[in-house]
Formats: structure tokens, C-alpha cells, sequence
């Protein structure tokens, strides 16, 4: 019995003396890591700041617009500006032109974005009328035999969801007219 006891006795001393021992190590590198983290501090403040530099952004388009004359007539700019308007409203126009299937598929995806989200109200008022309960008895009596809110929900479910198979026929027509016409598939997206 002696013995267990003091062989707990010296293994309880070298665990402390090793726990001691190590204590000291940690002190020595937390004091070094604070002193590396002053000096990279200090270093940052003493630095030189980067320069500055230019980029596109930073320089002002270069524009070729002549003075005006003496004669008090406007410059040219104006009428550029004019033109590349014209061009823009023209490509838009344009059966050929990225810009006028991109407008055109982006205007009928919002359509059944819309319809889509009027779907989903118009069947939860659906879902939330057929579990209705009225307190009062004369008209839980009317919508027993009667339904009609339901039946015009139901109606009005039924014609939703057909609007929203034809949009994306609409779609699917506008993919193949877009291929038809030799655009770029991309342009659907």
C-alpha cells in the first residue's frame, strides 16, 4: 500500500516539475511574438506610402471637339452626340442586333416573373379560402352549397398558370427566331 502511494507521490512530483518547466518557455515566446508584432507595427508607420496610380478611370475621356467659330455656330460634339444616339435607338431596332433580342427576352422574362409571383399569391388565397371557417352560421351555409369564392379562385389559378405556358412559349419562339435570324445563342440569357 506504501508503495502505490508513493509511486503516485513521484509521478504526481514529475508532472508538476514538468508543467513548471514548461511555463517558463510560454512566457518567453508570447514576450517575442508581442515584441515582433511592435516592430512590424512600427515598420508600417515608417514606410513610405505607395504612389498613386492612374488608371482609366482616373483620366478624363480625350474629347476632339474643335472651338467654336466665330460665326457662333455650336460645335460638332453636339451633333456626334446626336448620331450616337441615332445609332443606339437604330440597334435596338434592329432584328440583327444583340441589343434588340436582349431587350426583347429580358421584357418577356419579367412578364412571367410577374405572372409567376401572381400565381403563387393566387394560389395561397386558394389554399387559405378552401379551409375558411366562417363564425357565422348563415353565411358558412351560403359557402357550403354556393362556393363561389373558391370556384372564381380556381378560375382565376386555371388562367394563370395557362398565361404562364405561353410565356414560355413565347420563349422557346423567341429562341428559335433568335437562331433563325443568326444571333448569338447567348443572347437569350
Amino acid at each position: 500500500m506504501r508503495l502505490r502511494i508513493l509511486l503516485r507521490l513521484a509521478a504526481l512530483t514529475a508532472l508538476f516539475g514538468l508543467v513548471a518547466l514548461s511555463l517558463p518557455a510560454q512566457d518567453q515566446n508570447t514576450d517575442d511574438v508581442a515584441a515582433a508584432a511592435r516592430r512590424a507595427r512600427e515598420q508600417q508607420k515608417n514606410a513610405p506610402k505607395p504612389k498613386k496610380v492612374l488608371t482609366n478611370d482616373d483620366i478624363a475621356p480625350a474629347t476632339n471637339t474643335p472651338a467654336a467659330a466665330a460665326d457662333g455656330t455650336a460645335p460638332k460634339s453636339d451633333a456626334d452626340k446626336d448620331a450616337a444616339k441615332d445609332k443606339d435607338q437604330n440597334a435596338q431596332d434592329d432584328p440583327k442586333s444583340e441589343a434588340y433580342w436582349r431587350k426583347r427576352f429580358q421584357k418577356t422574362r419579367e412578364q412571367l416573373s410577374n405572372a409567376e409571383s401572381e400565381l403563387d399569391v393566387l394560389q395561397r388565397e386558394l389554399n387559405k379560402d378552401q379551409v375558411q371557417y366562417y363564425p357565422d352560421p348563415q353565411t358558412a351555409l351560403l359557402q357550403q352549397n354556393n362556393r363561389s369564392d373558391i370556384n372564381d379562385k380556381t378560375a382565376q389559378v386555371d388562367a394563370k398558370k395557362k398565361e404562364i405556358d405561353s410565356l414560355k412559349q413565347q420563349l422557346s419562339d423567341m429562341e428559335d427566331d433568335l437562331r433563325k435570324a443568326g444571333g448569338d445563342p447567348g443572347w437569350a440569357r
